[in-house]
This record gives structure tokens, sequence and C-alpha cells, in this order.
């Protein structure tokens, strides 16, 4: 009896499970949907004169350097400044105890004087003596004696001149004072101390000075890169070369894009041996004061002559392997990659030296989506990109 039902039961589920495995096979029989190409932005790149740039970096050095040194000997009386300060030309800086010097000058005018008042004295004296060596009261060799007594007062006179002339200069240099604007570093020596002057080597320092407006940058660049310079500036470019005043950029660590703008005012006249580079200096306006003598900076100099580019965006490039490549759309919809040589950026824009045609549709958008022999929906850029400039 329960045999009879597990039949049964057997049979109805047969009959069940029939229809649905035909359904099954109708379904596996039946072609899976092809999904529809993959849209894309396709453009036109854009066509425009550009000069290739070359970027550098480079250290801030001062137009002018002075280093404040004694040129009389003392005690350091005062010093009339911060450390670090800016400071003008004719600032006073310090001031040297002027008590020894203005005694000195003092005795120097006192022996002029007194020159002076023996030269008088001899020329009266040989006045008089013209008229006696004519009526023969004195003998000539007296008023010859008279002569040589009136040359030795005018000489020794010349000499307390000179003498009252260095006086009032050595009372002058007590003062020393600022000989050009900058900024002034710390002082070397404090007040009390005795200072060192004069011509010698051991002459005490005191402070240093360096100009801050304008400013110069200075950096090297390889031979190779001389040589594309000077060559171009044969056919009239402005690029880094000792001939003119070529316009340069300039950007500090902290800032995004080149700011500063300054001209090219030295290239060496030396490759250096070592290295094999050579110095180039550049000059940039600092009225803020912002840039400093050992700062670093990036620079950008002018490096080709002027040419016919095409511009796409970074978005547009793909790279397969060392190549770079773009894929572009033909009338029939397919895309097909060509293989380009990429050059520097220009206002965003990513440069394409060769491999690339102005009337290419180029797909500017979507690129991961798009896979090169396969159609596309393209769809055409709005904006800059969609037109070749």
């Amino acid at each position: 009896m329960l045999d009879l039902r597990f039949r049964r039961l057997a049979a109805v589920l047969c009959a069940l499970a029939a229809p649905l495995a035909g359904c099954a096979d109708a379904a596996q029989k039946q072609p899976a949907a092809v999904p529809p190409p993959p849209e894309v932005t396709i453009a036109r790149p854009i066509q425009r004169e550009v000069v290739d740039q070359d970027e550098y970096v480079g250290r801030f050095i001062a137009v002018d350097m002075v280093e404040v040194r004694a040129r009389v000997s003392g005690y350091l009386e005062k010093v009339h400044f911060l450390d670090g300060q800016m400071v003008k030309q004719g600032d006073l800086l310090f001031t040297i105890d002027r008590r020894p010097f203005q005694n000195t000058l003092d005795q120097a005018r006192a022996n002029l004087e007194q020159a002076k008042a023996n030269v008088a004295f001899t020329e009266a004296d040989l006045a008089r003596g013209q008229q006696l060596v004519r009526d023969h009261t004195i003998t000539e060799q007296t008023f010859d004696q008279r002569i040589q007594a009136a040359r030795i007062a005018k000489a020794t006179a010349a000499a307390q001149e000179a003498a009252v002339r260095q006086a009032e200069l050595d009372l002058q240099f007590t003062e020393l004072r600022a000989p050009l604007t900058g900024r002034i570093g710390d002082r070397k020596v404090s007040p009390g101390n005795l200072v060192t002057g004069g011509t010698a080597g051991n002459t005490t320092l005191l402070a240093t000075i360096v100009s801050t407006d304008p400013i110069r940058l200075e950096f090297t660049f390889d031979e190779a890169s001389y040589l594309r310079y000077e060559r171009a500036a044969r056919h009239g470019s402005d690029v880094a070369s000792r001939d003119g005043r070529v316009k340069v950029a300039l950007k500090l660590i902290d800032e995004p894009d080149f700011v500063h703008q300054g001209y090219m005012d030295f290239v060496d006249n030396v490759i250096d041996r070592t290295s094999g580079t050579i110095r180039g200096r550049a000059v940039f306006d600092n009225p803020n004061a912002i840039f400093t003598p050992g700062m670093f900076a990036r620079i950008r100099v002018p490096g080709s002559l002027p040419y016919q580019a095409l511009l796409v965006p970074d978005t547009a490039i793909g790279t397969e392997q060392a190549r770079k490549f773009v894929l572009v759309v033909g009338p029939d919809n397919v895309a097909k990659p060509k293989y380009i040589t990429l050059g520097p950026i220009v206002d965003g824009l990513r440069v394409v030296k060769d491999g690339l045609a102005v009337s290419d549709q180029v797909i500017v958008n979507g690129l991961m989506r798009a896979r090169p022999g396969q159609k596309v929906t393209p769809k055409e850029a709005s904006g800059p990109q969609a037109s070749a400039g």
C-alpha cells in the first residue's frame, strides 16, 4: 500500500517537472541581448602656437652684498639699528668713540695755522731780501737761503693741510653709515668692544647688508640645453641666451603656478668641467622683500622656437606600456588608437607633437568605456575643446 503511494507521488512530480525543463531549454536556445555601443564624447584637438618651457631649480642671490667693517680703530660706542631690519643708504649704523679723533683733528688744525704763519713770515722775509740783494746789503747766498726757507714753509703748510683732511676723514669714519639700501644682518660686535680699522686684512667685521630689490635667481642648465638655446637665439627666438632681456617666470615652493615675472641678465662664458652645466642668472623685482637670498625657487624659461601644436586634455591620453595613445572615432564610429608623442602642458592641455591630425575626432571623455576596434556612440563636446582654435 505504501509502495503504491510513492509511485503515484513520483508520477505527479515528473508531470510537473516536464514543462519546467522545457522552458529552461527554450531559454537556453534564445540569444542574449547585445548591449548598445558605449557613449563617448569626442572633439577635435585645439591648434595653437606654443613655445616649449623648460624648468629649473635655482637659488636667490643678492645683487649687492656689503660687509660693514671699521675703517678706524677705536671703542664701539653705539649701535643704531635692530638686527635684521631694513636700512636705507646713508642710515647711521655704528658710532665709534669720536673724542680721540676730534683731538687729532684739533691738533692738525693748530699745526696748519702755525705752518701758514711760517709761510707768511718767510714770504715777507723773501720780499725784503729781494731789495737787499740788489743793494748788495746781503749776499746772494743769504737770499738763496730765504728762498729755500719760503719753499719749505709752503711744503710744510701743504703737509699740514693734508693732515687736517685725513683727521677730518678719520673723524667721519667714526660714524659708519649704510652704503646701500637693503636688509642688515645681526651685529657682530657689542658696544664697548675695541674694533680694529684701517686698510689691513684684520679689520673688524661689524655687520653684513644685502640688497633685496631687485634680486637675482641663479641656476644651472646642461650643455645640450645651452646649445639648443643658442641655436634658437640665432633665429630671433626669445630663449635663455646671453643676448637680450629674455622674459622668464618663477614660482616659490608653496605656489601653484609661475606668477612672478622677470628677465635673464647673464649666462656664464664657461661650462663647468665637473658637472657639464653652465650658470644662468635672472633678475626679479622684489618690492615686498618676499624673496630672500639663499631661498630656493623654480624658474621657467622659453626653450624652443614658436611652433603650431595640437593640444588635447590629459584625460584623452591612454598608456600602453611605454607608449602613449589616443582613441579617434572615424566615420564608421569605430574607435581606433593613434600613438602620439607628447609635449608640455599649456593652459591645462597637453601638447601633442606627433601622431595626431587636426581633423581627428578624439575621445576626450569616456576613454575607459571604449575599446580599440569596437563601435562607440559619439557625442560632440561643447566648450573650448569643441573647436580646433
